[in-house]
Formats: C-alpha cells, sequence, structure tokens
C-alpha cells in the first residue's frame, strides 16, 4: 500500500512538465466541474468541491481557471459539453490487474485508445467487476512530516476513524476507510494542516510481484494510460519496491 502511495508522490513531484502541457490542469478542472454538478458551487457546503479546489491551488491552478470550472460544473457557463465519470477494468503486461478511472466527454474515444494501449503491450480490457475485487477504496492523506509532533499526529488521525499512520524522513501518510474521510480532513484542516495529497483511492487488496524488467514494463504501460487526456487515476496491484520507486524517480 505504502509503495502505491509513494509513487503518487513521485508523480506529484515529476507533475510540473505535465502542467505545462496542460494535463495537470485539464483534470484538476474536470474534477472541479464535477464536484460542482453533483452538489453546488459553494465549498462550504461541497466538500468534494473543497478538496478539488484544495488540490487544485496546491497545484497553482490559476483562479480563474478554477472559477470557470465551477460555473462549468453549476451550469452558469455552456459550453455544451458533458462529462461523465467512467472506471475501467483490465489487465495489463504479466497478468498485472489494472483500475483505470476516467473522465470523459467520449467514451467510445476512451475505449478505443485503452484497448488499443493495453492490447499493444499484452494487456486487455476486462468487463465490469473482472478486476474490481482485488481492490478496496480508502482515504488517504499525506503531508510533510517537518514541524509535526508524530504521537500527536497519530492520535489526532486514530480518534478521527483512521486505520494505520504510516512516517518516513520526510512525509507523514494517513489511510482510512471511506467514511472517515471527512472527519480526518476536518481534524487536520482544524490543525492547519494542509495535505499535499488528499483523496479517495483505491488501494490492491494483495499484490503481485515482478522482476525489475517486468514491473519496469508494467509501470511504462501505466504511465503511457496516465497521459491519456481523459484518464485521472490508474490503480494496479503490481508491488512497487523501493528499488524500483528509486529507479522511477531517477529518470
Amino acid at each position: 500500500m505504502s509503495g502505491h502511495s509513494k509513487w503518487s508522490t513521485i508523480k506529484r513531484k515529476k507533475g510540473a512538465a505535465d502542467a505545462k502541457r496542460g494535463q495537470v490542469f485539464t483534470r484538476l478542472a474536470r474534477e472541479i466541474v464535477l464536484a460542482a454538478r453533483e452538489a453546488g458551487g459553494d465549498p462550504e457546503t461541497n466538500f468534494r468541491l473543497r478538496l478539488a479546489i484544495d488540490k487544485a491551488r496546491a497545484n497553482n491552478m490559476p483562479k480563474e481557471n478554477i472559477d470557470r470550472a465551477i460555473k462549468r460544473g453549476t451550469g452558469s457557463d455552456k459550453d455544451g459539453i458533458v462529462l461523465e465519470e467512467i472506471a475501467y477494468e483490465g489487465y495489463g503486461p504479466h497478468g498485472v490487474a489494472l483500475m483505470i478511472e476516467c473522465v470523459t466527454d467520449n467514451r467510445n474515444r476512451v475505449v478505443a485508445e485503452l484497448r488499443h494501449i493495453l492490447s499493444r503491450h499484452g494487456g486487455t480490457l476486462g468487463e465490469s467487476g473482472s478486476v474490481a475485487w482485488q481492490f478496496k477504496r480508502g482515504c488517504y492523506f499525506s503531508f510533510p512530516i517537518a514541524g509535526h509532533d508524530q504521537d500527536s499526529i497519530f492520535e489526532l488521525a486514530v480518534d478521527a476513524g483512521a486505520d494505520d499512520v504510516k512516517f518516513d524522513e520526510d512525509t507523514v501518510e494517513i489511510f482510512g476507510p471511506i467514511e472517515s474521510f471527512k472527519a480526518i480532513s476536518d481534524r487536520l484542516r482544524s490543525n492547519k494542516i494542509q495535505p499535499e495529497e488528499a483523496g479517495l483511492k483505491l488501494f490492491p487488496t494483495n499484490e503481485v510481484e515482478l522482476d525489475k524488467d517486468g514491473s519496469l514494463h508494467v509501470m511504462r504501460v501505466i504511465e503511457t494510460l496516465e497521459e491519456m487526456d481523459d484518464v485521472q487515476d490508474v490503480y494496479s496491484n503490481l508491488s512497487l519496491s523501493d528499488e524500483l520507486l528509486a529507479h522511477l524517480e531517477a529518470e
């Protein structure tokens, strides 16, 4: 589990290049649009929207982009584009299970692109339910450990419903069930702790171990999928070793 969250941190650090191409801002805007469409444009009453806005600000998204996305979501800025959230299931190289979460205005296009990428690398797109059973959804938070007392953070998180808290040299990671997401977020906010990452994620229940070459092959496919405009997140049951993560971070 921790390996997958560390990969998220590596991706975020390497995200500056993506931001220049507009990919990060596009994905953030879609999250804001969907959140505003779901429960209105007030972040004080729409928790999902508040989270999406916080994430956008953390990635230096301009205020006018955020405001425009909110207006699109609430319908006051009608651009004729209808977005929908879809989760696709499949297998990558070496039988690694994949959950691919998308936001798209054209599901035929995204299915065709996913099939093409996976089949080119020896994978396949699966039927609904073929892979999802291998994952569980939970909440996740991470922030720098500097300036924080570990015992206080642990107590704060557990009291709010967290299942686990991990500390390394630089980072605190908090894991919990879906229903504890708001309580943990509110507790962090009341203690003036701004997470670098916060959200609901999928975590594999059992991981698959491959050798270095096989693992790198799978990660290349995942990175290719993540570069698709319609893809928001890709989750796998590949075991991510420290050696593999170090190699990916150095690239």
